[in-house]
C-alpha cells in the first residue's frame, strides 16, 4: 500500500460531486477594464458557502490568473463550496500597466477587487445562471496563496500603520504560505521594496487557518520558514497552524502541477493541504461541525509524518 492511498484513507473527505464553471464573469471596476472571474460550484445544492481565492504574484516566468489553482479550487467545489477566482491587477494578464501608479504589485487594487466581488455577488450570480439563488452570501471565506495571502490578511483585519481594510462580510480566512512581518524582519533591500508588508496582524479577529510549508525558505527575510507562521502567532483570530512537511512555498502543487510556483510536486502534501483545509472550512461553516476535529485525530493517529497541526 503506497503512502498516498494510506493518506486518502486516513484523512476523511466527502466524495466528489459534479460541478459547473463559468468564465469569464466580468465585473465593472471604476476607471479601468472589468475584473475577470472564474466561478466553480457544485451543480446541485443550496446555501453554498463562498470562498474567494486570491492568487499569488508569481515568479517572473509564471502568470497567475483566475484559471490557476485548479487542484485546490476544483477539490473544494466538488465537495460543496462555491469558489470565486479573480484575475488580479498584479497579473500580467490583468490588463493594468505595471508601470502605472500602484504597479507592479497593485496591493491596494487587489483589495479593491476583492471588495468588488463582495459588492457584486448578485451580478456574479446573474452571469452564472446555474448557480443563481444557490450561494449563501452570509457564509463567505477568503483564501489566498503567497501575495494572495497578504491580500486576504488585510481583508481579515491586518492593519498597515493607521489604515484599516477589514470587511465584516468575510466570516473566515485561510492564509496559504502568506508573508510574515515586514519592516525590520526583512532584508534592507526588501524592506524598501515592500514597505506595505509592515502590517500588524493583531487586528485579525476573524477565524483564520494559517498554512505553511515546513521547507518554505523565504527570500525576503533572513528568517527561515517560521516567518510564514507570523499571522498564526500574532492574530487573535488564528485558530490553527497547519504545517505541511517536506514541501516549500507551493505546498505540493496547489497552483497546479505545471505552475512555476510549484517548486516540488508532492501528491501527498497536496492531498493533505486540500483535505485538511476543506475539513476546516466545513467545520467553520457548520456544514460538518466535527470534520476538523476528526481530521486532526486521524492525522495524529495515522498520518503524522505528513503534516502537523498546532492549535490555540
Amino acid at each position: 500500500m503506497n503512502r498516498l492511498i494510506t493518506l486518502s484513507r486516513a484523512l476523511p473527505t466527502p466524495e466528489p460531486e459534479i460541478t459547473v464553471a463559468y468564465t469569464p464573469i466580468l465585473l465593472p471596476m471604476p476607471g479601468r477594464q472589468p475584473l475577470e472571474l472564474r466561478l466553480t460550484a457544485p451543480a446541485t445544492g443550496r446555501d453554498l458557502p463562498i470562498v474567494i481565492l486570491s492568487h499569488g504574484f508569481g515568479p517572473s516566468n509564471y502568470i497567475p490568473s483566475k484559471d490557476g489553482y485548479a487542484p485546490l479550487a476544483q477539490f473544494w467545489a466538488e465537495r460543496g463550496l462555491a469558489v470565486i477566482q479573480p484575475t488580479h491587477a498584479s497579473s500580467r494578464v490583468g490588463g493594468l500597466d505595471p508601470d502605472s501608479p500602484g504597479g507592479p504589485f497593485f496591493w491596494r487594487e487587489r483589495v479593491a477587487e476583492m471588495r468588488a466581488i463582495l459588492d457584486q455577488l448578485a451580478e456574479v450570480e446573474r452571469q452564472a445562471p446555474a448557480a443563481a439563488g444557490r450561494l449563501n452570501h452570509d457564509r463567505i471565506a477568503v483564501a489566498g496563496h503567497s501575495f494572495g495571502g497578504y491580500t486576504c490578511s488585510l481583508l481579515l483585519g491586518a492593519r498597515l500603520q493607521d489604515e484599516e481594510f477589514s470587511d465584516p462580510r468575510i466570516r473566515a480566512g485561510i492564509l496559504l504560505a502568506s508573508p510574515g512581518r515586514g519592516g525590520a524582519d526583512l532584508t534592507p533591500e526588501n524592506a524598501a521594496r515592500f514597505p506595505f508588508f509592515d502590517v500588524d496582524f493583531s487586528g485579525i479577529s476573524t477565524p483564520t487557518l494559517v498554512v505553511c510549508g515546513a521547507d518554505d525558505d523565504p527570500h525576503f527575510t533572513p528568517r527561515g520558514p517560521d516567518w510564514h507562521a507570523d499571522p498564526f502567532h500574532e492574530a487573535p483570530g488564528a485558530e490553527a497552524l497547519l504545517t505541511i512537511n517536506g514541501v516549500g512555498h507551493g505546498l505540493g502543487g496547489i497552483a497546479g502541477w505545471d505552475a512555476r510556483e510549484t517548486e516540488a510536486e508532492d501528491p501527498d502534501a497536496l492531498e493533505a493541504t486540500r483535505r485538511l483545509t476543506l475539513a476546516w472550512l466545513r467545520s467553520t461553516f457548520a456544514i460538518e461541525p466535527a470534520a476538523w476535529k476528526q481530521s486532526k485525530l486521524e492525522l495524529e493517529e495515522s498520518a503524522a509524518s505528513i503534516a502537523e497541526i498546532t492549535s490555540r
